[in-house]
C-alpha cells in the first residue's frame, strides 16, 4: 500500500512559491491530485513511474498522452542522443528540418505542406491565424465538447478563467456542439459570411455519427470557411498517420503534437498548399507572419519525431494498442457490473485511448467520487488519471495488476456512492482546470 508522499508534498508546495501553481501546464497542477497521492514524479522508464518518495506506478497518464511508445524509450533515445551531439540551434536550417517534412509528409496524405512548433497552442492559433487571412472573415468556431485548443485569447475568452482577454476579442469566437449539425448550422445563419474557420477534433471519447464530419467540411466550403481538425492527441496514437484517415475526411488544414515525438517538444500544423504557403516567402499576395519561433525546429526533438513516427509506422504499434484496449474494456466493464456500478461507471471512447465516466448516485458527474477512485487505485500502484492512454511499453502484467487495483478500488468507490464520497476520501476533491477562481 502506497500512503508516503511526504517529499512529493513538500516540493510541490516549494514549487508553488516559485512557479505560478507550480507548474507549466494546469492539468499537472497539485489540484488535479488527491491528497494522498503523488505530486512530483522523478523518472520514468517503459510504462512505469516514480515518485519523489520512491513510489513506483503504473502509469496510465503517460505525460498528459504525449508518451506514446514508453518513458525513456531507446530507439527514440538514441535519435535524440545522435543529435545532441552535432549542436540543436544554428542559424540556418538543418537538414533534419526537411527530412521530418518529407516523412510527415509521405504519412499524411491530406498534407502537402507542414510548419514545426514546441507547442500545441502555437499551431492552433497559428492555423486559426491562416484560416482569417486566406478567407478574409473574423469569427472562429470551435468545438465546446472537446477539451482544449490553446491558452490563446481565441479560445479561453469564451472560457470561465479568461480574466486578461478583451471582451472584443472574445467576442470573435464561437461554440457549437460535437454530433449537432444543427448547432454548427445555426453559427453559419447567425453570421452568414463572417466565420473564417471550424476548429475541431476529429473525435474525442464519442465516434462521429451520421456522417457529422463531412457535413461540418460541406457546410465549411459552402460558406467559404477553413476546416480544420486537431490530430494534437489523436494524431499516430488512434490511427496511423491520424484518425481522421480511418474517418474518411480529409482536412484543409490540421494540427498534431503528442502522438509525434514521444514526449519531446514536437508540434506541426500542416494542410493544403494553397493556404500554408501564405506563410512562406515565395508568393505576389499579402503575407501572413505565421510561426516564427527560435527554438521550433531544434534538432534533437525532430530527430524524436522522425523515430517515433518510422518506429510507430513499422511496428503498427497502434494495432497492439487497440488490442490492449480491448481487453481493458472488457476486463474493466466485467468489473464495473461486477459491482453493480453500470449506473455509477462508464468506459467510453476509441479502444488506444479510453475515458472513465464516474456518477453518483443520482447519475451526475462526480470529481468527488473520481477524487476518490484516483485516490483508491493509487494506493495500489496505479497512476490514473481518468483515461486509459496506451502505449507499446504497457505489458500483460501492467494489466493484470491494474485490473486487480480497479477491483478494490470499486469496492470503495461502491461505498462512495451509497454513503457519500466525504466519508472515504482524504482531502478535497480535484478542481476543474477551467475555473474562474480557485
Amino acid at each position: 500500500m502506497i500512503t508516503n508522499f511526504e517529499k512529493s508534498d513538500s516540493m510541490i508546495k516549494r514549487a508553488q512559491e516559485l512557479i505560478p501553481a507550480g507548474c507549466h501546464t494546469y492539468s499537472k497542477g497539485p489540484d488535479q491530485s488527491p491528497l494522498l497521492g503523488p505530486k512530483v514524479i522523478s523518472h520514468g522508464k517503459g510504462s512505469h513511474v516514480w515518485d519523489v518518495d520512491g513510489n513506483e506506478y503504473i502509469d496510465w497518464a503517460m505525460g498528459l498522452t504525449a508518451v506514446s511508445l514508453g518513458h525513456a524509450f531507446e530507439p527514440v533515445l538514441s535519435a535524440v542522443r545522435s543529435e545532441l551531439e552535432k549542436g540543436v540551434n544554428f542559424q540556418c536550417p538543418s537538414p533534419i528540418e526537411s527530412e521530418l517534412a518529407e516523412l510527415f509528409l509521405k504519412s499524411v496524405p491530406s498534407a502537402e505542406m507542414v510548419k514545426f512548433a514546441k507547442n500545441g497552442s502555437t499551431v492552433t492559433t497559428a492555423a486559426v491565424k491562416l484560416a482569417r487571412a486566406y478567407t478574409g472573415k473574423k469569427y472562429v468556431a470551435f468545438c465546446a465538447d472537446h477539451g482544449f485548443f490553446s491558452y490563446d485569447d481565441w479560445y479561453m475568452g469564451v472560457k470561465a478563467c479568461n480574466s486578461g482577454v478583451p471582451a472584443e476579442l472574445a467576442s470573435l469566437t464561437l461554440t457549437f456542439k460535437y454530433n449537432d449539425i444543427a448547432s454548427v448550422e445555426a453559427l453559419f445563419r447567425q453570421h452568414p459570411g463572417e466565420i473564417a474557420c471550424v476548429i475541431l477534433e476529429p473525435m474525442e471519447f464519442d465516434f462521429p455519427v451520421d456522417n457529422f464530419l463531412h457535413k461540418v467540411k460541406d457546410l465549411c466550403h459552402q460558406n467559404g470557411a477553413v476546416f480544420i481538425l486537431d490530430e494534437m492527441i489523436t494524431g499516430f496514437k488512434l490511427g496511423f498517420p491520424g484518425i481522421h484517415t480511418e474517418l474518411g475526411i480529409e482536412p484543409d488544414l490540421s494540427t498534431w503534437g503528442k502522438g509525434v515525438a514521444n514526449g519531446f517538444s514536437t508540434c506541426m500544423l500542416a494542410g493544403k498548399k494553397e493556404i500554408m504557403n501564405l506563410g512562406g516567402i515565395n508568393h505576389d499576395k499579402e503575407r501572413v507572419f505565421l510561426i516564427s519561433t527560435t527554438h521550433g525546429a531544434e534538432t534533437h526533438a525532430l530527430a524524436a519525431a522522425i523515430a517515433s513516427i518510422t518506429y510507430t509506422r513499422d511496428n503498427n504499434t497502434i494495432e497492439s494498442d487497440k488490442q490492449k484496449g480491448l481487453i481493458i474494456n472488457k476486463e474493466v466493464n466485467a468489473l464495473i457490473k461486477k459491482h453493480n456500478l453500470e449506473k455509477h461507471l462508464e468506459l467510453k471512447g476509441h479502444p488506444c485511448w479510453q475515458l472513465m465516466v464516474f456518477r453518483d448516485k443520482d447519475g451526475i458527474a462526480s470529481d468527488g467520487l473520481k477524487t476518490l477512485f484516483y485516490q483508491e487505485v493509487i494506493k495500489h500502484g496505479i497512476l490514473f488519471r481518468g483515461t486509459f492512454n496506451l502505449s507499446v511499453s504497457h505489458t500483460e502484467e501492467d494489466m493484470q495488476k491494474t485490473f486487480a487495483a480497479f477491483d478494490k478500488a470499486m469496492a470503495v468507490y461502491a461505498r462512495g456512492v451509497d454513503e457519500g464520497y466525504e466519508k472515504y476520501l482524504v482531502g478535497e476533491p480535484i478542481k476543474p482546470v477551467f475555473r474562474k477562481y480557485n
